[in-house]
Formats: structure tokens, C-alpha cells, sequence
């Protein structure tokens, strides 16, 4: 018999293979769905719906695409929720009296009763989400400077009383640049783009960095990217430059080291020896000795886009841990180029600085990112009281078509042994949700 032909016998071969592959993939389709089905009547409702819950954990929280149109439901109070989320965050829950969970259902009233439900659901959300150990989130509307929506976690639970937005055990970290470069600026000695020397590492404050040679030709950093990158050296020569006394004045300009009417909030420490380390220690914020309460820096921020003096934040019902309606304060204001100074140093940190990362397209539809101007500050620092990792964002949201519309965004965060999501991407979340409820839909 005569053999065929090499061609023809690779073609018949391949077939063959092609051939068996198929039936073995066929086999194991087959014996893979008859396993799945089994498996399915064997799991309850219950299982499936933590199944997919853990499932959804893995997606990135930020992605906008999560939050449409076609993800919303309505839960049993009436208000927005997202699916997979409730599932995971309110069924593995015990019952309390601290606005939890008590048989599966969530304690809303507390969000019910803020100005605005809508939101105070979605940071709700947020909080039993990412469970951090204590986690504030304030917003506050710019024009009248009313709170619109709070929510607060703590001891395991998500609370529903905003019990410590006034406390002032926080360490302020790098939120206390902000007294610095408003020093610097009332001085007439600097300006936003005045060169400062910048020695070593960002985030570091030793003794050689503070130490410039009389001829410095290094590597020079201007006072607003200084600001914007949170770096600690050339904040903490500002500080000692323009002295101590000027600190405090502006640091008073602010709200620290003062008694409000009914302690709400408390007083915020802020205390700057004449000289050495200790000066350049305040300066960048690198000192626990500096406190601030999440009411007092809402209303910094708020004092800066209005360039009008400080006032607390208020609310109707939030009484005894705001004021109930506006309040005038005995404090004086900066000039308009330091205000005018101080916002576009924020500016500056979403576009150029350490809020760039998270206070972006990847966190916010694309659409609320490109219609908002967002500006801001960061801060990172431990702490002791209670102890761990503190994390803020300090900033502002508004509209450029309409600065009419705009909202003043803190969140502070406590981290133990595990971080939560950082408190720049909980604020850029909070204000997609803003965005997408009060901007114009074109």
C-alpha cells in the first residue's frame, strides 16, 4: 500500500487532534454544568448573596461605572442603596442602639432627618463599606454655610449621632501647613511662587534638612507646590522665617486656641515655641501638639472660598454637636491676597500635589470631574487619642459655571492595624454622588 503524502498526513493528524480535543472539552463542560447545578440547589440565598458580595469587594470603589443609573434600588426606608453593598454591610450585623443594623435593617433615621437624605445615604455606605476604625465625613454647603449631610463610624458601629465632629484630640498633621503658608503670605515676605530651598525627602524633618548653606544653589521648590506637595522642609523653614508670633496671629485667624460659644466645637490647639526644631515641628505640621476638630477645618476651608472671617458650621438638628443656626465670631480676617492665595495653593493639590492621585477621572465620572473646580489638603500623621493612623482631606467642590454651587468636603479617617480606602478617595466618592444629584445634565 502506498503511503501518502507528508501534507496529507499532517492535515489528517490535526484533524484527529482537533477532533479529540473537542470531545474532551465536551466531556468536561458536561460533568463541570451537572456540578454547578448540584452545588447551586445546595447553597441558600443567603450564601449566594455573600458569595457575590465578597465578589463585588474586589472591584475598585472608584470605578464610576458601579454607581449608574441601573445599579440603584430602593431599600425597605425609601432611600438609595447599591446593590451588593447591602448584602455585605448590613446582614453579618448585630443590632445596637448606635444607628447600626438590629435584624438586618439599617437605623435611617438619623439620615432621614439631615438636609440632605440623599447623600447622608451614600456616606453611610461608604462607612459600613470600608469599616475604617473611625471615620468622619463632613459636608457643608459653601454659600450658607449649613451642614447638608454627616456621617460618623466608630467602636465597630456606625453611629447615629455625629458625637465627635467636634472633638479636638485629632492631630492636625500636614493640615497645619495651612496656618503656615497663611502666615507666610500675610508677612509680604513670600508669595506663591517664591523659591525655597528643598533638602532631602518630602515627607521627612531632620536637622540637616533645616540647615541651608549661606550660597544654596540646590534644588528649589515654590511655596505653593510646597504647600501642594505637603513637603515638610521647605514648610518648616517658612515657619521659623516668618517667626512664631506670626504664626500664632494667623493660627488665631483660623480658630485654633479658641473657646467657642458652648465649646461646640472644642477648642483647637495650636502652640509654636519662639525657636529650633519645635518651631519647624509646628510649621509643617509635624507635632501631635497640633489639633483640629473636623467642624473647625470645614469652616476654615469655607472662610477661604467666602474670603470672609470664621464661622461654624451649623445645623437645625444636630444640636448639641453644632450650632443651631449661623454664629457671628469676634475673629479677624486675612487680607484678599492671602485668601486669594490660600485657594489657589488648594488648587494646587488636586492638580499638581498629593490629592492628584485619588481627586481624579478614576474616582469621578468624568463629566462631574471636568464641570467641578476641586481644591484641597491632605495630612497624615499618628496619633494617640484614640491611637493609630489619622488621614485627611480638607477641601471644596464647585461648579465653574455656576461657583454658586459648592460644598466644603472633610473626611478624617483613624486607621489600627489595617488602612480603609484613603480619605482623599472617600472625598472624591462623595463628591461624584454630589455632583451627579446637583449639577446640570446635559
Amino acid at each position: 500500500m502506498q503511503r501518502l503524502p507528508y501534507a496529507q498526513r499532517m492535515r489528517n493528524r490535526a484533524i484527529a487532534i482537533t477532533v479529540l480535543v473537542f470531545i474532551i472539552v465536551a466531556i468536561v463542560h458536561c460533568s463541570t454544568t451537572d456540578n454547578i447545578q448540584d452545588t447551586t440547589e445546595t447553597l441558600s440565598k443567603t450564601q449566594i448573596a455573600d458569595s457575590l458580595a465578597n465578589d463585588s469587594a474586589a472591584i475598585a470603589f472608584g470605578d464610576t461605572n458601579i454607581f449608574d443609573d441601573t445599579t440603584i434600588i430602593r431599600n425597605t426606608n425609601g432611600l438609595a442603596a447599591l446593590k451588593g453593598i447591602e448584602d455585605e454591610d448590613f446582614n453579618g450585623d448585630s443590632g445596637n442602639s448606635n444607628g447600626d443594623v438590629t435584624n438586618g435593617v439599617r437605623d435611617t433615621l438619623h439620615i432621614k432627618a439631615q438636609k440632605n437624605p440623599y447623600l447622608a445615604d451614600k456616606i453611610d455606605i461608604l462607612l459600613r463599606r470600608y469599616r475604617p476604625d473611625l471615620g468622619i465625613i463632613l459636608v457643608v454647603d459653601t454659600k450658607s454655610n449649613e451642614i447638608i449631610a454627616w456621617g460618623e463610624r466608630r467602636d465597630d458601629k456606625v453611629q447615629n449621632r455625629p458625637d465627635w465632629i467636634g472633638r479636638a484630640t485629632f492631630p492636625a498633621a500636614s493640615l497645619a501647613k495651612l496656618v503656615t503658608i497663611s502666615a507666610a503670605m500675610e508677612s509680604n515676605r513670600y508669595s506663591l511662587n517664591t523659591p525655597i530651598p528643598m533638602i532631602g525627602r518630602h515627607h521627612t524633618l531632620y536637622l540637616r534638612q533645616l540647615r541651608v548653606p549661606e550660597k544654596y544653589n540646590g534644588p528649589t521648590m515654590e511655596l505653593s507646590e510646597a504647600f501642594a506637595r505637603s513637603a515638610n522642609p521647605p514648610m518648616a523653614l517658612v515657619g521659623k522665617n516668618v517667626g512664631a508670633k506670626r504664626l500664632l496671629t494667623a493660627a488665631a485667624k483660623l480658630g485654633y486656641n479658641r473657646r467657642f460659644p458652648g465649646n461646640v466645637p472644642n477648642t483647637s490647639s495650636y502652640t509654636a515655641p519662639d525657636t529650633g526644631y519645635g518651631l519647624a515641628e509646628v510649621s509643617c505640621g509635624f507635632t501631635t501638639s497640633t489639633t483640629l476638630t473636623p467642624l473647625l477645618a470645614a469652616a476654615q476651608v469655607r472662610a477661604i472660598l467666602t474670603k470672609k472671617p470664621l464661622e461654624i458650621p451649623w445645623a437645625h438638628d444636630m444640636v448639641p454637636f453644632a450650632p443651631q443656626k449661623p454664629v457671628a465670631l469676634d475673629i479677624g480676617k486675612f487680607t484678599e491676597n492671602t485668601y486669594y492665595g490660600l485657594r489657589e495653593a488648594m488648587l494646587r493639590s488636586v492638580t499638581d500635589g498629593t490629592a492628584k492621585k485619588h481627586m481624579s477621572k478614576r474616582n469621578m465620572a468624568v463629566k462631574n470631574f471636568e464641570a467641578l473646580r476641586l481644591g484641597g489638603k491632605t495630612g497624615s500623621l499618628d496619633g494617640t487619642d484614640p491611637a493609630g493612623r489619622y488621614d485627611w482631606f480638607m477641601g471644596f467642590a464647585e461648579a465653574r459655571n455656576d461657583p454658586s454651587k459648592s460644598i466644603v468636603v472633610i473626611v478624617m479617617q483613624m486607621h489600627k492595624e489595617f488602612r480603609s480606602q484613603p480619605a482623599t478617595q472617600v472625598a472624591a466618592t462623595v463628591i461624584n454622588y454630589w455632583a451627579h444629584q446637583n449639577l446640570e445634565k446635559k
